[in-house]
């Protein structure tokens, strides 16, 4: 029961640290990496809010978690995805910011990588391209930071659409924070050899 409780707070507690960047980025304009980027560059597009497009975005990856990482990881995954797009429309409209760009892709990259973190060691992710990483990692060893930075580098390209080029170097500084950190500190957690085990 206590280690059911911990686990969920620290849920919790990584989904606040990636709104609160996501949401310092988007007050600047800027964008991140993955499913959350895609959602970023949407907004401009469409009549959708972050976390409308955040969540929809993400039910064809709840497939693959569900089939390839197990049914714990994908309901981890649901739930950190819908506390994602709750805390979003929340701090949108109930905490209005504003940061000089360099602070804010600054803080912005290193919260988000910091809560991916938490999230990865508690056998949750927040979907997308995350899940993918995890699966990827889990399946054929190769580290959440490389794909990672293939979908920095993916939504870089398609950020030159939308963005200047100031916009484009601090969303670029932000990207590289958030690597940097899930590069430097994720190691693959205990529960992911476990569930090998079971798979196999």
């Amino acid at each position: 029961m206590k280690r059911n409780t911990h686990r969920w707070l620290s849920i919790l507690e990584g989904c606040i640290l990636v709104a609160l960047g996501i949401h310092i980025l988007n007050s600047a304009g800027l964008l991140i990496s993955g499913t959350a980027g895609m959602s970023m560059i949407l907004i401009r597009l469409t009549d959708f809010s972050f976390g409308e497009l955040f969540f929809f975005l993400n039910i064809p990856f709840y497939c693959l978690a569900w089939f390839t990482l197990g049914r714990e990881f994908t309901l981890r995954t649901f739930i950190s995805v819908s506390l994602l797009s709750l805390l979003s429309e929340w701090m949108t409209h109930y905490a209005t910011l504003t940061i000089h760009p360099l602070l804010s892709a600054t803080l912005g990259g290193l919260l988000v990588g910091f809560g991916l973190i938490i999230l990865f060691r508690h056998n949750a992710s927040l979907g997308g391209l995350n899940i993918l990483a995890v699966f990827l990692e889990r399946k054929f060893s190769i580290h959440a930071s490389k794909t990672t930075l293939i979908a920095d580098v993916g939504i870089f390209i398609a950020a030159l659409v939308f963005l200047d080029l100031s916009q484009l170097g601090y969303s670029l500084l932000a990207f590289i924070l958030l690597s940097s950190v899930v590069g430097r500190y994720h190691r693959p957690p205990e529960w992911a050899q476990v569930q090998d085990q079971e798979i196999h």
